[in-house]
């Protein structure tokens, strides 16, 4: 099995090569396909973001989670790497930020106002058939689920990812903590996530794989 860096490089190669054309048909249905869970048709504070190259795009989504009444939370990167928030007023007030991002102009809510998510959509490069999602390693969402963790709090948590990003394994650390389910243009993956007491003590999330595609259908590999 390849380590993150290795598989973050196969995967970042692979969206590259993908044209405009194809990143755009991609985001228009990963929004439809996201604004079917029923997590985010009951949400009213949703932590989300602002995809920027050829990420799964999210704008699509973050204006129709808006049109909806939905309070959206986007990142603000800080100097640590820690994330503040603040909240999505249209993409006519996001503002170039460090690394190539794209943030909210207005009022900061400070890092503990994800607290009040009741879903997070988390970027990825990739998620396996676990639910471990492979981050591109700067450790900002690390902290953003521990303090979760520590606060007690439950959001759902989803990441949005092309088809061929759900992969057989993603090598795994001890902070690391799976998602609830995967969305990509075929459809949503979920996962049933327990917590299990472990010969030393500590409690880890096992996760159970439980998920259909958009048409009912049983999923199966990676």
């Amino acid at each position: 099995m390849p380590g993150k860096e290795a598989l973050r490089s196969e995967l970042l190669a692979a969206r590259k090569l993908l044209s405009d054309e194809d990143a755009r048909r991609a985001a228009a249905v990963l929004s439809e396909r996201a604004l079917e869970l029923p997590e985010l048709a009951r949400a009213r504070t949703v932590a989300a973001y602002v995809s920027v190259g050829r990420e799964p795009g999210t704008r699509a989504l973050l204006d129709a989670l808006r049109a909806r009444g939905v309070r959206v939370l986007l990142p603000v990167l800080l100097a640590d790497n820690d994330l503040d928030w603040a909240p999505y007023k249209g993409v006519e007030r996001l503002v170039r930020a460090r690394r190539g991002l794209l943030e909210p102009d207005g009022v900061r809510l400070g890092p503990d106002a994800v607290l009040d998510a009741e879903v997070v959509l988390l970027p990825g490069l990739a998620v396996d058939g676990r639910g471990m999602r492979l981050g591109r390693g700067g450790g900002s969402y690390d902290r953003v689920l521990g303090r979760l963790a520590e606060a007690g709090a439950e959001p759902a948590l989803a990441v949005l990812l092309y088809d061929n990003e759900v992969v057989a394994r993603v090598p795994e650390e001890p902070h690391d903590r799976p998602v609830q389910a995967v969305v990509t243009p075929g459809g949503v993956l979920r996962f049933d996530v327990r917590s299990v007491r472990m010969r030393d003590g500590q409690v880890r999330s096992a996760p159970i794989r439980n998920g259909r595609t958009r048409d009912g259908r049983r999923r199966h590999g990676g």
